[in-house]
This record gives structure tokens, sequence and C-alpha cells, in this order.
């Protein structure tokens, strides 16, 4: 059977983190998957927290009638206004349930709101390091990708170069908050200091340029940070998250996306984005997922967990003189690569069992990134191999 060009193209170039995933399984079985140091996916370790798996036994034990049934496109009404009483804690105006649509995960409401926005040849902006799998759903709805840098040393926005990117064809502009794979927050301030360069753009092009707010690891933040709320600072602005990461339950594609209050035409954009959720074929967020989720949108796992880990392998590695930004959010380490090359790195580190990817396959070569959603035990036993990593890169 044969593909398409565009797909087999699409094949040869995509995911680095997929391949190294493999990579990790052919190692295990020549060294026992105990001695390989598998960093490549973030596919958390943890289990999700106590109250779902109450809420689970209760449905268990007592199921609804109908619960198996087909329900409104946009997904259950108590689903979607417990979530939206979550984020109106975050929004300068009450998010009604009207305005958020349940998705099949996070990477289901960024196709959804792609395809609902996007007429053929328009721009979106992403801003590298980014996830790569964008650039894909960019183009399963006839969009451009414009990458953009943010600032090479901190991360942060560069704001100068976004306003440069924006020309006559940009519809949207995806941020990912916190950022993976570098782990950064964007600051309240910076992004009202978006917002107010996209709605001076938005006059002067005569057009609206909508963000897309990417959170799936919005809970995932450390040393009292807190991840901003896109709504008090983009007026055009759309969140699109999953319970993958805050409730460990990536394997259940369970999401939404929620559009601010204050969008233009906010009514219209929901009933764009409840049509294009069924003719995508995602047709709806899984039935028993929404109940599920419904009752604990405030729980989620064990946030300190994740920080035990940067910090033992952040000091760690720094103290060989591995070179990185300390990462405020998700679980994530983006380091500078000691070699020129980061492939050639990667392949370094295969070598002392480390399983890690390059940062070209985030758009940032000369980078590599570190997963550390994985349990402690594996973390510890790996640092023995860091050290000859590093001594034989020339670090120490």
């Amino acid at each position: 059977m044969t593909i398409s060009a565009k797909v087999q193209n699409c094949i040869e170039r995509s995911s680095w983190i997929r391949r190294m995933f493999e990579e990790g399984a052919r190692l295990s079985k020549l060294h026992g998957a105990e001695n390989v140091f598998d960093f490549t996916i973030g596919n958390p370790s943890v289990e999700p927290p106590e109250a779902f798996r109450r809420e689970l036994l209760e449905l268990a034990q007592h199921p609804l009638p109908g619960m198996h049934r087909y329900m409104n496109n946009a997904g259950y009404e108590e689903t979607r206004a417990a979530v939206a009483d979550v984020l109106s804690e975050k929004s300068p105006q009450p998010v009604k349930a009207g305005q958020v649509v349940m998705t099949c995960g996070a990477g289901g409401a960024l196709n959804v709101v792609l395809k609902t926005i996007l007429n053929p040849g328009e721009e979106v902006i992403i801003l590298a390091p980014y996830f790569v799998e964008y650039k894909f759903y960019v183009d399963n709805h006839g969009g451009v990708t414009k990458e953009v840098w943010t600032d090479r040393e901190t991360f942060q926005l560069d704001l100068a170069a976004i306003e440069a990117a924006i020309g006559p064809n940009t519809r949207a502009i995806i941020v990912n908050n916190p950022n993976n794979p570098t782990g950064v927050i964007y600051p309240e301030a910076d992004l009202r200091a978006l917002g107010a360069l996209l709605a001076r753009k938005e006059q002067e092009l005569e057009r609206t340029l909508v963000v897309l707010s990417d959170e799936p690891y919005a809970r995932i933040a450390y040393d009292g940070q807190q991840v901003p709320g896109i709504f008090g600072c983009v007026k055009n602005s759309v969140v699109v998250t999953s319970h993958s990461k805050d409730l460990a339950l990536p394997g259940e594609r369970i999401g939404y996306l929620a559009a601010n209050p204050q969008m233009d035409n906010v009514e219209l954009f929901i009933d764009g984005a409840v049509f294009c959720n069924r003719v995508l074929g995602f047709v709806n967020a899984p039935a028993l997922m929404q109940r599920l989720v419904t009752n604990i949108q405030r729980e989620s796992v064990d946030i300190d967990e994740y920080r035990r880990k940067r910090d033992r392998l952040y000091n760690h590695l720094t103290g060989l003189g591995f070179s990185m930004v300390k990462p405020g959010g998700a679980f994530y380490l983006f380091p500078k690569s000691p070699l020129a090359d980061d492939v050639e790195f990667v392949k370094k580190a295969q070598q002392h069992n480390i399983l890690l990817v390059p940062g070209v396959g985030f758009g940032a070569p000369g980078f590599f990134r570190i997963a550390y959603c994985i349990d402690m035990a594996i973390i510890e036993r790996s640092l023995p191999a860091w050290e000859k990593l590093a001594r034989d890169v020339g670090l120490i």
C-alpha cells in the first residue's frame, strides 16, 4: 500500500522524541531496562491523584443511566461548567460553560481551534523552541507556520521579534506556558505586553489575531511561581489544554478549549469550534473521562515530587558543567549541548545508555531536552553515567 509523498516526507522529519523512545526499547533489550536511562518522552510516571480513583470507583459502582450514549458535541454541560468555574478565577470576566468545548486532549483542542480560525495560506507564529507537532497541526488546516525565536539566553518572549513577524497574513500565535521543552514560565507583564502589541497590530492590519495558549503544564509550577491567566492579558485568546500532566491521564485523551469571554464574536467562534470538533472526527471528548474530571478540576498530582526531581538533576548537571536555564514549570530541562552538533552529542549520550532528544527536534539546534518525569530511582542510577558523559565531552 502506498502513502502520499507529503505524508512520507512528514514521517521522515517527524518526532525525534519517538525515534529516541524506540532506541530506548532497543538498548533495554541489550543492556536490561534497569541499566538504560530514558529521558526522552514526557510520559508521567506518577499515578493520578486519589480523588480520581474515588470518582472512578463511584461511577463504576453507581453507573448513571445513559452515560455511554451520544451527547452534545461540546461535551456535558456540568463538565463545561466545572471547567469554566476554575478558569473564571484567573479571568477578568466570568467564563461561562458555553465558552468551553471538551476535547480529545490538547492536541485535539489545537486542531479544532486551528480548523475553526484558519483560511488557506494564513500564518501561525510558533515560538522556538517549540513542540514539534505544532507544524503538523497548522499544516493539517491549510496554514503556514512562521518560526520566531524567544530570547536565546532566557527563552522568554522576544516581543520585537514577534512584532517583526506579524504581517497581513498572520492569523494566530501559539504560546506554550509553561513551555515544552524549556520549562520557562512567561510572566504576566510580558503576556500583557504581548496583548497590547497584538491589539495595536489588529487595528493596523484590520484583522483579528488570536493567541492559542497551550497550557497542559499550567499547574506544574515551582518556587512559588504562578502561570498567569491569558484571558486577563490578551483579549482574543483561547486556552487549549489537557489533563495529561496535571492529573497524570495522558492515555485518556481528555482536555478542553475555552474562549476568552471578551473575544471578538465569541459565540460565533464557539459555534465554529463545536462544528469542527464534530467534523474532524473527534465528535466529542470521551464520555467517561468527562464524568470523572468534572468534580476534580482543582486536583493535581504531587507537584513537589517533580520539583525534587528537577532540583536533583539540575544541581548535579550544572555541577558537572552543563549550562541551562532553571525551569520554572513543566518537567523538562533544556541544556546547551556541549558539542556544536546536538545530534552528535545525543549519540554520545547513547554510548552511556542515556537517552535524550536533540534540540533540532524542537527547532532549536545546539540544545537537548531531558524529560525528568520518570522514577527518582532511575534519575539516581543515571548520575554516574552523566559524569562519564561529561568527561567524555570535555566538561570535566
